[in-house]
């Protein structure tokens, strides 16, 4: 379980809460290569009675099936629709607007639809914004939490937004998404450390998409995990950890050294440098050089926690009997 919560996010998250009431439709950018791990759920408690246009950014980057299958998940949700974009594409930004007025419903003729434009930080929030405005108004970057004001923006098609930070959330409790994050680079690369990150991508990777990756580093084959007794200890001070390369099938750690060793990673003596492995993997992955892929899809999405039992219906205590 991953947790932090940065000055500047616990502010955005009251920017956000006091602008809320004269807010029509909210815009929520996620990676679509992630698009469950890089949906706030804080953010959704927030926006729970707002119709909701999901985004998906960087769709040139993921697996066009899977996209399709992750618009079709969102579009059966109410008051929720989805459109996947490349955001630097001016042509499938300018389906956004009349999208917004369709979710907003009726609104003064006099008045221009608000949107709120909503995401964790480096999904291309930023870039998106420029795109509809057509002009350099949103500060944009490789690294996260570039946007650190709220700002608003009038845009063609009567649309007015308003500009968030781009917020994480206190805890994230599930390791999987917290890894797929880091993967993508929506964490900073010192939050979870950098060879495990590497080490279960390649694990995951090996899982979903065997050919590209082989194909990528040249790798004849794909060796299967073989039990660490470490990984699923319980630590002193936390819950148990999930095994994520059991639960990928893979030996990441395998995978990794043979990566590092074809590209500048070996070391006088034999020593493999799993550092240098990480870096190709993490960068090539993020650049899209290993193909279109997406690393999640709706049947990833945890089970909704079974609600608490209503005080009212538990069963009388024996004092009581």
């Amino acid at each position: 379980m991953l947790g932090w919560f940065p000055g500047h996010m616990n502010k955005a998250r009251r920017q956000i809460t006091d602008a809320l009431p004269e807010v029509d439709v909210v815009v929520e950018v996620l990676d679509a290569r992630l698009p469950y791990s890089s949906a706030n759920p804080m953010l959704a408690e927030l926006i729970r009675h707002k119709p909701v246009l999901k985004i998906l950014s960087r769709a040139d980057l993921a697996d066009p099936e899977r996209t399709r299958e992750w618009v079709a998940h969102f579009d059966a949700q109410p008051d929720m629709r989805a459109l996947a974009v490349t955001t630097t594409n001016a042509r499938e930004l300018k389906r956004i607007p009349r999208l917004c007025h369709e979710l907003a419903g009726q609104v003064r003729a006099d008045r221009d639809v608000r949107v709120m434009v909503m995401g964790i930080p480096n999904v291309g929030k930023s870039t998106l914004i420029n795109g509809l405005a057509g002009k350099s108004i949103a500060r944009t970057g490789n690294e996260p939490a570039v946007t650190k004001r709220q700002q608003k923006v009038r845009i063609n098609g009567r649309v007015a937004l308003i500009d968030t930070p781009g917020v994480l959330w206190p805890k994230i409790e599930d390791q999987a998404s917290a890894y797929r994050l880091a993967a993508s680079g929506a964490i900073r690369d010192t939050a979870i450390d950098y060879v495990d990150v590497a080490m279960i991508g390649a694990a995951e990777l090996a899982r979903r998409y065997p050919e590209a990756l082989k194909a990528r580093y040249r790798l004849k084959a794909l060796p299967g995990y073989r039990a660490n007794p470490d990984a699923a200890r319980v630590e002193a001070d936390g819950p148990e950890r999930i095994d994520l390369l059991a639960a990928a099938g893979f030996d990441g750690h395998a995978i990794l050294s043979e990566i590092a060793g074809k590209r500048g990673g070996l070391r006088p003596g034999g020593e493999v440098d799993l550092h240098r492995g990480a870096e190709v993997l993490l960068h090539e992955l993020r650049d899209g050089k290993l193909g279109r892929l997406t690393l999640e899809t709706p049947a990833d999405i945890p089970p909704e926690p079974a609600p608490e039992p209503d005080g009212n219906d538990a069963a009388p205590s024996s004092h009581n009997a």
